[in-house]
């Protein structure tokens, strides 16, 4: 299976509006090269561009929606489209969407932990309460959002749901690169299953991002990294590697807390 995370760089001289066709073009010359393309948090406005998020909001079928799916329609590849921001019953949400090959919605994912600490994202934006996965042919996914990777919880629950990878767009900041590259490859560890985390290039709103895209796999063992500035990161994964690392390292089988059981009759 074939992967391609795509790092895209916020130029604040660029509108949303040419960032989208950009981008779309940057998914379409994956067909061929890719069987999944993933894209960053927030790419259409940058993560950290608070003061644009109520006006470049958009309806889930908006236009990011609709642009995104004819690139994946296009360049006939499951597409994690990255995040919007959404505006939906009068709140406003940090919502992934994920297209098929075909350019159909197989999934939106709603942000569940909130960046900001009382300011930002946390206070603009509603959470999302509901665990996402996706079946591709080869693997099960699931999805997180930038923020939510500090919450192993969130993981958990995604490998309880028959997630086999990750996908984590993010919007991360340079400053705290190495808790990025520490928390991917904790979750893919404990959780023995693909991490592929997609940062944005460059700076957001004065935020100097990241970048940095990694793939790491069940083991831990980190399979690709993007430079800070590196547009596309291209990496293959055996989806049997899940399987076989679960069977002949069956740690997940030991666990004790947070696992349903019996329940005790006096």
């Amino acid at each position: 299976m074939r992967a391609s995370l795509i790092q895209i760089a916020v130029d604040p001289d660029e509108s949303v509006e040419s960032r989208r066709t950009r981008v779309a073009g940057l998914v379409r010359e994956e067909r061929g090269a890719a069987d999944l393309v993933v894209l960053p948090e927030l790419w259409p406005m940058g993560a950290f561009a608070y003061e644009s998020f109520a006006a470049e909001s958009e309806p889930l079928n908006g236009p990011t929606y609709e642009v995104m799916a004819a690139a994946a329609r296009d360049a006939s590849v499951w597409l994690h489209a990255g995040s919007i921001v959404e505006a939906a019953g009068g709140a406003l949400f940090n919502t992934s969407l994920v297209f098929t090959p075909k350019g159909e919605l197989a999934a939106s994912y709603r942000k569940i932990h909130r960046f900001g600490f009382d300011k930002g994202e946390a206070v603009m934006m509603a959470a999302g309460d509901e665990l996402v996965t996706v079946a591709l042919p080869e693997l099960t996914v699931g999805v997180g959002t930038c923020y939510d990777l500090r919450f192993p919880e969130l993981f958990r629950g995604l490998v309880d749901a028959g997630a086999q990878a990750f996908v984590v767009p993010a919007g991360w900041p340079a400053r705290r690169r190495a808790h990025w590259t520490l928390l991917a490859q904790a979750r893919a560890v404990e959780n023995q299953a693909y991490m592929l985390a997609c940062g944005t290039a460059g700076t957001h709103a004065g935020v100097e991002q990241a970048g940095h895209s990694i793939v790491v796999d069940p083991w831990g063992e980190v399979l690709a990294e993007a430079g800070p500035d590196e547009e596309t990161l291209r990496v293959e994964l055996d989806p049997a590697k899940v399987t076989t690392t679960r069977e002949q390292f069956p740690a997940l089988k030991d666990r004790v807390l947070g696992v349903a059981r019996p329940g005790r009759s006096d």
